[in-house]
């Protein structure tokens, strides 16, 4: 979560509560004129603005930012997410209810002096020519313990999308979440990031919303970024990320092809052992894929691009979304996430990171309660009716919140929690 000094936070979208400061005595709300003087004032006196969600504020820093974005943003100190209001713009759930507690100063790392934050990889962003490694797709393998002091391919996507707010929904966003906010919030979740030393922004190639009308200019834009990635004779590759939409991966006259929705005029190459790799690590996420139409399909690879000009795909991970962006692992995720937007729920949406499958996470937070929590979870259907998946006791402990618990093999799903402001009209009509 960003709060601009011009008085927006990144991220806006409709339905969502606007935030409000306590800066040098005096309370700004978001979008005031002179939030911006505020704010430059406070960074240069090194003072700590408060966040107003709750009556005794919370603590926040300032950070000037350099580039496209230069300027002030407001920013939460690091580790106090859950201390702020559900509602509020800074809130985010404990990070010991998803993968992020897991890589949280380790592989991710925030310093609020300049408001960077260093992440660190676990898979490379260069290519020695004539070297090839063969990792599993994404990154991550199932066999061992994750590493909680690097950043897997996937757990990159799932930080960049929790950072991009993307993992959050309101019932004022419905219909106003399209590709191209998608990809808007993740340009600016890039910023001031750094990754193996460079800019993260610099190597991240997030696809423009494809128009017949500005394909000549879209394409121009996209070949002058690729150039970064371009092989050239006696120097290593300098590889890019690519966060987008898969259409198909299939066949092609010559190994496989990868197409991305918004880039019709160019697939990405596709080796066979990467192809391999996709069918045994994914089978899960491409057969929910395949099993409705409403599902998206998004990835994050890796790619360099040949002196003729061919993109092709190094390491690959996929991650299954709604119709509203909000990822999902399986079938029970799908139908709880369906349930929770059907029946105009707020909420955040858990994510995996580097942990296992057989690690336990939240699914969802919900954010319409008018306190903390509770935590969803769904118990995998293949332990018996009274099993519990690793650490799910330890985490419902660690966070001290309710928890509703879900068990898709011996029950239908269970009824949700209240939101507060049923609770408060019921209470209401029987007095």
């Amino acid at each position: 979560m960003k709060v601009l000094a011009n008085g927006g936070h990144e991220g806006d979208e409709p339905g969502r509560s606007s935030a409000a400061y306590l800066i040098g005595g005096q309370r700004f709300e978001a979008g005031t004129p002179r939030l911006a003087e505020a704010v430059a004032a406070a960074h240069a006196a090194r003072q700590r603005p408060r966040c107003l969600c709750l009556a005794e504020g919370i603590e926040m820093y300032v950070a000037r930012l350099a580039g496209a974005q230069e300027g002030y943003v407001v920013k939460r100190m690091p580790g106090t997410g859950s201390q702020h209001a559900p509602d509020c713009p800074a809130y985010e759930p404990l990070p010991e209810a998803s993968g992020l507690g897991q890589v949280l100063g380790s592989a991710i790392s925030e310093d609020p002096a300049t408001g960077e934050t260093t992440l660190k990889l676990d898979f490379p962003l260069s290519k020695i020519a004539g070297r090839s490694a063969a990792p599993a797709a994404g990154g991550y393998s199932d066999s061992v313990a994750s590493s909680g002091t690097r950043l897997s391919l996937r757990a990159l996507l799932h930080y960049l999308w929790d950072q991009a707010e993307l993992t959050r929904w309101h019932p004022g966003f419905a219909g106003k979440r399209s590709w191209g906010t998608v990809r808007s919030h993740l340009l600016r979740a890039a910023e001031h990031k750094i990754a193996r030393g460079d800019a993260l922004r610099g190597r991240l190639y997030v696809p423009e919303m494809f128009s017949v009308e500005e394909r000549d200019a879209i394409n121009a834009r996209r070949l002058a970024q690729w150039q970064h990635a371009m092989s050239a004779p006696g120097r290593p590759q300098q590889l890019m990320l690519l966060i987008g939409e898969v259409k198909e991966i299939v066949p092609a006259r010559y190994g496989y092809r990868c197409v991305i929705k918004h880039v019709p005029d160019q697939a990405f190459a596709v080796d066979e052992p990467l192809y391999r790799r996709l069918g045994r690590r994914y089978d899960a996420e491409l057969a929910l894929w395949g099993s409705a139409d409403s599902v998206h399909m998004v990835t994050i690879a890796t790619f360099g691009v040949s002196e003729a000009g061919i993109p092709a795909l190094g390491e690959m991970s996929l991650m299954p979304v709604t119709p509203q962006w909000l990822p999902i692992e399986d079938s029970f995720e799908r139908q709880l996430v369906e349930r929770l937007v059907a029946q105009g729920r707020s909420f955040i949406k858990g994510l995996r990171y580097n942990l296992r499958r057989d690690q336990c996470l939240a699914s969802a937070t919900l954010t319409d309660m008018g306190s903390p929590g509770p935590l969803l979870f769904i118990v995998p259907p293949g332990l018996d009716g009274t099993a519990e998946p690793a650490g799910l006791r330890d985490v419902i402990a660690q966070c001290e919140l309710p928890a509703w618990t879900w068990r898709p093999a011996s029950e239908s799903m269970p009824q949700l929690p209240v939101p507060a402001r049923r609770r408060l009209e019921t209470d209401m009509e029987t007095t």
